[in-house]
């Protein structure tokens, strides 16, 4: 176990100062934001911590809620590199990753392969309906997502930092769609679900879209700055107690756990892996630098709990007959999982 000298801390002047950046960072972007989305404040604070925190993010939620506006969106207002590739049954790997292709010099006339790049050399990837794509064309995200390079004929590429998949999907047409693997599903930091607005906020954006729009969107940070606000959020200290509170959420999410409530051995056939209670932890640090402190709370831990978790569970057909849904297993979960007292850090 590290020792206290070894533990991060943020108490250097500069990291302090990068703390400040970062939080007022944040307010920029949400002014931005906030000119053309309308609503989704949960959504937007999530989709943010993921950023920071160097996450994915999977974006589930019926078509015309604005899916797609936000990505682009939060990419123009960090002044990042964009690419959108629409999912479609008949994408190939190669469409996503690049290919070798056969090139002539103009000055020898000899014939050699040179790589093309595909759309997945950007900063921030929007995958559009990627469960309309068979698995294999999935995958090719997978090196990416994990590793932030690509394997093309043998060769690796590396990927520019900052790097960030938000793939979307549609959650009431089942039909010509191909499930996410749970492996592709794992590499997801959130599950960020999109629902109906508020009566005033539906209004809101009809007047604001059927009127003329000439929005500005100012920049509010540089690629650069997120890289280092990456590194920053992996320096903020966090409890012994707090940490063991993720792991025990975790492992209470898994039926043959002796953590596990009656209720998950009743409807859960598979709880989360370790990356979970990883990912807990990382954005509880990015949302404790968000808001302004250097230290992540147990109510960090259990704010993410539902982005984190809900696409990490696997419901058995017990919980489906009742229809019982993930949100409604984590809930209990929150409910039911103690957080853990100082004396046991």
């Amino acid at each position: 176990m590290p020792t206290s000298s070894q533990r991060p801390s943020l108490e250097a002047s500069d990291d302090l100062a990068l703390a400040d950046r970062l939080r007022d960072g944040r307010a920029a972007v949400l002014a931005e934001l906030r000119k053309v989305i309308i609503g989704q404040e949960d959504v937007v604070e999530q989709a943010l911590t993921a950023l920071f925190a160097g996450g994915h993010c999977l974006i589930v939620g019926v078509p015309g809620l604005a899916k797609t506006l936000l990505v682009h969106t939060l990419a123009q207002v960090l002044d990042l590199k964009f690419s959108r590739i629409q999912f479609t049954p008949d994408l190939m790997p190669s469409d996503i990753t690049g290919t070798d292709i056969i090139q002539e010099d103009a000055e020898t006339g000899r014939r050699r392969m040179a790589f093309v790049q595909g759309p997945v050399f950007t900063n921030i990837l929007l995958a559009d309906e990627i469960n309309r794509t068979p698995p294999k064309t999935q995958s090719a995200l997978l090196e990416a997502m994990q590793e932030k390079r690509v394997t093309v004929q043998g060769r690796t590429y590396t990927l520019e930092p900052p790097f960030f998949v938000f793939a979307t999907q549609n959650p009431i047409e089942l039909e010509g769609t191909y499930p996410l693997p749970e492996a592709q599903l794992d590499r997801f930091m959130f599950q960020i679900v999109i629902r109906y607005l508020s009566e005033d906020d539906e209004l809101a954006v009809v007047q604001q879209t059927t009127a003329i729009q000439d929005q500005s969107l100012a920049r509010a940070m540089t690629a650069a700055e997120i890289v280092a606000f990456q590194r920053l959020v992996r320096r903020v200290p966090v409890a012994d107690a707090v940490a063991r509170y993720a792991v025990h959420l975790v492992r209470a999410t898994r039926p043959d756990s002796p953590l596990a409530p009656q209720f998950i051995k009743d409807w859960v056939t598979y709880g989360a892996s370790v990356r979970a209670a990883q990912y807990l932890v990382l954005g509880g640090k990015a949302r404790a630098l968000m808001q302004g402190r250097y230290h992540v709370s147990f109510e960090d831990v259990a704010a993410l709990a539902a982005p984190v978790l809900r696409h990490r569970i696997l419901l058995n057909f017990h919980a489906q007959a009742e229809k019982v849904t993930t949100d409604t297993v984590i809930t209990q979960l929150l409910a039911a999982v103690a957080r853990p007292s100082a004396g046991l850090a």
